[in-house]
């Protein structure tokens, strides 16, 4: 007997992997584009870089907001905030080398992700439940992305093999066409793997989050014992405080998708505790990089750099102090795991206004240096 229920659904699958694929190859298209006008990539970086948000997370957004049927209303509250960022990315003179202008274009994307989880909420983004939807969505998409990456990387070391046989140097195709084409477009294909994989890939969730978060305390632990040990003055060197603050973002990214993975009627167990030392751990190194950076300020003064490290230090500290009381009070029986997931999505706002700021006023404020 044939089972005709299930032909909807491979339609339905198959027309939207027309539109899938079609948004991907029109992301790979944008990345493109500037080189039709004459803005090669090699020689126009810093313009690539600043609008790097843009070839793909408008098109992420589109589909989602296909995807959910989003109403005119909606779509037109999110695309507003994409013409002003492509605005604000595009219109200041920055001079050579600028420090805001790299600032503008790492915190964009923070500010756009949030757009993003709107239009993947659809009508529901005021509720915390879809908004860690959101999160552990982004995280498997994440997963997707790499493994899409390490599957593209085997290709292209296959390709560079086969044709360097018969002498041909097909590198040139790599750095200029298959690389930023291919890594672009990949985006699309990994969201929409996670939105229709969902099952699968939320098993992933738990698995990476119990391996990872006793790795990074344990990391953060032995980082600060041994400096406490040996004496060491206050992290005050640029580099270093750019990567531990790197860390500390990694920290703050792997507490959410545990957050994410985890089932908030069960009871406090082992894991949980291990979360709270992975906090506490990230919350006293977040500290020791808050006083690294007010020596930097005191010393050389105020730069867009130091500023921004400043921000989002605190802002981290914020976050990571109440984490680890909700936390606690979780393990004590005194609250439910709701309340710290609802701080913790709610704060995403938090993240996205600072980005809009270092977007819109740095520029302003420190002369476009």
């Amino acid at each position: 007997m044939t089972n005709t229920t299930s032909e909807p659904h491979n339609d339905s699958i198959f027309k939207e992997a027309i539109v899938v694929f079609s948004l991907a190859v029109l992301a790979a298209v944008l990345i493109k584009l500037p080189s039709i006008f004459g803005y090669d990539l090699d020689q126009n970086e810093n313009l690539y870089f600043r609008n790097m948000s843009f070839f793909a997370l408008p098109l992420v957004t589109a589909y989602f907001a296909w995807k959910r049927e989003l109403k005119t209303k909606t779509i037109l509250f999110l695309t507003i905030p994409f013409l002003m960022a492509l605005t604000f990315a595009n219109i200041y003179p920055f001079e050579q080398h600028a420090d805001t202008e790299v600032l503008l274009a790492l915190h964009l994307p923070v500010t756009l992700w949030l757009l993003v989880g709107i239009a993947f909420s659809g009508r529901q983004w005021r509720q915390s439940n879809e908004r860690m939807n959101f999160i552990r969505f982004y995280g498997e998409s994440f997963i997707y992305y790499v493994l899409i990456a390490l599957g593209g990387g085997v290709l292209s070391g296959f390709m560079a093999l086969i044709f360097g046989t018969i002498d041909i140097d097909i590198e040139p195709f790599f750095e200029s066409w298959l690389l930023p084409c291919g890594a672009t477009g990949a985006i699309i294909i990994a969201v929409w793997l996670a939105e229709i994989r969902s099952n699968l890939a939320a098993n992933f969730a738990p698995v990476l989050a119990k391996l990872f978060s006793p790795l990074f305390a344990i990391m953060l632990i032995t980082f600060l014992g041994v400096m406490a040990f040996t004496g060491k003055e206050l992290i005050t060197d640029r580099e270093v405080l750019i990567a531990f603050d790197l860390l500390l973002i990694v920290v703050l990214a792997l507490l959410l998708y545990s957050i994410s993975a985890r089932n908030s009627e069960d009871t406090p167990g082992v894991f949980d505790v291990i979360q709270v030392v992975l906090v506490v751990s990230a919350l006293i190194a977040d500290a020791v990089a808050l006083l690294g950076i007010s020596e930097r300020i005191a010393e050389f003064g105020f730069t867009p750099n130091r500023v921004a490290a400043l921000g989002l230090n605190l802002i981290l500290l914020v976050n990571l102090i109440w984490s680890v009381v909700l936390y606690i009070r979780f393990l004590r029986g005194k609250s439910s795991f709701s309340v710290l997931e609802k701080w913790q999505t709610g704060y995403l706002t938090v993240y996205a206004a600072w980005g809009a700021i270092v977007v819109i006023v740095f520029p302003l404020l420190f002369g476009f240096e």
